[in-house]
């Protein structure tokens, strides 16, 4: 049986990929590892190996939730409060916050199409 290692990435189609790079980039400090053309960007965190692309969306394709519940981001110990004030300056929207089972500090906001993105501090 073949077995998954860890997730590869995720793709988003998104409604203006430079709008999008931006904000993964101001919100998150995700660097852009290359463009395929146009119309994809490959995004990481510094000195990580996870993959976000983003994939400019033609016309009638669907953005935003479509199915996906959200992702998420683990930042650190003690950076939330100062990752939602940079969120929300890279043109987030909080959604909620709260601890999970009581003792994991999370955030929930969207990206400018909608998408629900977690932050946690595990």
């Amino acid at each position: 049986m073949v077995t998954a290692r860890m997730l590869n990435h995720v793709n988003l189609n998104v409604s203006d990929i430079h709008r999008s790079a931006r904000f993964y980039q101001e919100a998150l400090g995700l660097e852009i590892g290359f463009w395929e053309g146009k119309t994809m960007v490959f995004l990481h965190s510094p000195g990580a190996q996870d993959t976000i692309t983003l994939c400019q969306a033609a016309s009638g394709d669907p953005i935003g939730g479509s199915g996906v519940s959200h992702f998420g981001f683990s930042i650190g110990a003690g950076n939330l409060d100062e990752a939602v004030d940079q969120i929300r300056r890279a043109g987030g929207r909080l959604l909620s916050r709260g601890r999970h089972g009581g003792r994991y500090p999370y955030a929930y906001f969207s990206d400018p199409d909608g998408y629900v993105i977690e932050l946690g501090n595990v």
